[in-house]
């Protein structure tokens, strides 16, 4: 019997990937990389693995009999071949490591090393300094004022600039059957949510409205100056800021960190020299407005505040609406 060293490595990669994501789940840091509509999804991924696994493994060895067989084969097929030419069509796992090879081990092992011995890092205030900051804010700003034009309704679905995102994620989750869990609302229920925006004594921004209300807010700010105002975020300071000014932020994930977007609130506190990056409050105050290069902004004047944990689910994501 002969043992394949690489076909038993390619099995113990599949493996590993398997135990990766079983982890994660395991954990819950599975939310700290996808959106958790997708969780399913990457389960599926784990059992597909452990099932190459189990193929793999069929690979690794082969007895002496059918070595001889195939060493027969093998040559007379390679009589009208050279050698070089023969062995890049016939990696049976036994070729000798190249760079080529190693290189594409390599890069199938990093997200191994990486995932296993790396713990999960939430994106936080030096992510949204690369993103942009508060020019992003700004960009948002404009570009809802673009897609919105002047003719607008406070309640019309077809006009919210959200909507053809969340299209996008309903078609992908019916497609790809994903985690039942979700909470899906129905479409009475998204319009009963912009109506209570504009109807509630004070606005509460908790993860499920957040990105709703932080569109509807931004996209007309004068129709909320002078509202009550409660939400809670991580603090990201910039220069060009006053002193007592801040933004109080989130990560707006759709599909994974990679597509992560910052939103989040302009402010104003007197405390703000004493508060730092990356800091989780929970606040209350008055919406107002203000301009940033140009583009107008919410501006919260915060009247209390207080120092929070990070929560668990740390980032926010899209309202999906029932497909009927």
């Amino acid at each position: 019997m002969k043992i394949h060293f690489q076909q038993a490595l390619r099995a113990l990669i599949l493996l590993a990937f398997c135990g990766l994501i079983f982890q994660l789940h395991y954990t819950g840091d599975i939310t700290k990389y996808i959106n958790p509509k997708y969780v399913r999804l990457s389960q599926s991924a784990s059992i597909l693995f452990l099932f190459l696994f189990f193929i793999q493994i069929t690979r690794i060895w082969t007895f002496n009999r059918e070595n001889v067989v195939h060493e027969h084969h093998h040559g007379q097929d390679c009589r009208h071949h050279d050698v070089d030419t023969c062995s890049s069509h016939h990696d049976h796992g036994d070729t000798p490591f190249t760079v080529k090879k190693l290189l594409s081990y390599s890069i199938i092992l990093f997200p191994l090393l990486t995932g296993f011995f790396l713990p999960a890092k939430t994106l936080d205030a030096s992510i949204a300094e690369k993103k942009g900051g508060l020019a992003i804010l700004g960009n948002q700003k404009q570009e809802m004022n673009k897609s919105t034009g002047s003719d607008e309704s406070d309640f019309d679905l077809e006009d919210f600039s959200l909507e053809e995102e969340l299209e996008e994620v309903e078609e992908l989750e019916h497609d790809l059957s994903v985690n039942e869990e979700t909470e899906e609302i129905s479409n009475e229920e998204f319009d009963q949510l912009k109506k209570d925006l504009y109807s509630a004594p004070a606005i509460k921004m908790d993860d499920k409205v957040f990105s709703l209300y932080y569109e509807e807010i931004s996209k007309d700010i004068d129709k909320f100056i002078g509202r009550e105002i409660e939400f809670q975020g991580f603090i990201y300071k910039e220069e060009g800021l006053a002193s007592n000014q801040l933004v109080i932020s989130r990560f707006l994930i759709t599909h994974c960190v990679a597509d992560a977007s910052m939103i989040g609130f302009l402010s104003e506190l007197e405390e703000a020299p004493e508060l730092y990056d990356n800091m989780w409050v929970k606040v209350s105050g008055v919406i107002d407005k203000a301009a940033y290069n140009g583009t107008e902004l919410p501006l919260i004047k915060i009247k209390e505040w207080k120092e929070i944990e990070e929560p668990f689910i740390p980032y926010l994501y899209p309202l999906t609406i029932k497909i009927l």
